[in-house]
C-alpha cells in the first residue's frame, strides 16, 4: 500500500481475523499492514493455564499489551518479572527485552498492538518454532 494510500474504516466481529494456532498459545490478528498502511498491527494472544510464553526477547517494534482476562506474568527489563491483572495496560518501547506467560490456573488474553506494523510477517516462522519447540508450563511465581 503506498503512503497516500486511503485507508478504509475496518469493523470486525469478534471472531473474524486471521487466526495462528500455536499449542498452547493462540493470536488472532485484528489489523496490521494493508488495513493500516503499515502503521501498527493489532492482534489477540491467548494462553492456556499455567503455560509460559514465547521466552525473553527483543524486536524493534514498540507493543501496548491491554490485558483482558486473567493475570499475565510479564518480564520487562529493569522491572523483572510482574503480574499483570485484567484492565491493565503495559507500554515496551521497541529494543526493550520482554516476555509473558500465564502462570495461574485460568486462560489468560491480551491485546497487542504493535508499532511500527510489521511484526505479522513474522507469525508464520513463530508459529513453526512452536511446533518444534512446544511451550511448557509456566514458572511458578513472579
Amino acid at each position: 500500500m503506498s503512503p497516500k494510500a486511503e485507508l478504509k474504516s475496518l469493523v470486525l466481529n469478534p471472531d473474524d481475523g486471521r487466526s495462528y494456532r500455536m499449542g498452547r498459545m493462540s493470536a488472532f490478528f485484528k489489523a496490521d499492514l494493508e488495513e493500516t498502511n503499515s502503521t501498527l498491527s493489532v492482534s489477540e494472544w491467548w494462553l492456556e493455564p499455567n503455560t509460559e510464553g514465547p521466552h525473553i526477547h527483543k524486536h524493534p517494534e514498540t507493543h501496548l499489551f491491554y490485558v483482558i482476562e486473567g493475570n499475565l506474568a510479564v518480564y520487562l527489563q529493569g522491572k523483572n518479572w510482574f503480574e499483570a491483572e485484567k484492565g491493565s495496560y503495559i507500554y515496551i518501547p521497541g529494543g526493550t527485552e520482554h516476555g509473558f506467560e500465564n502462570r495461574s490456573d485460568s486462560a489468560v488474553g491480551f491485546m497487542s498492538i504493535n508499532t511500527p506494523g510489521g511484526f505479522e510477517e513474522s507469525i508464520p516462522h513463530i508459529v513453526h518454532y512452536f511446533e518444534e519447540n512446544p511451550l511448557g508450563d509456566a514458572k511458578t511465581s513472579t
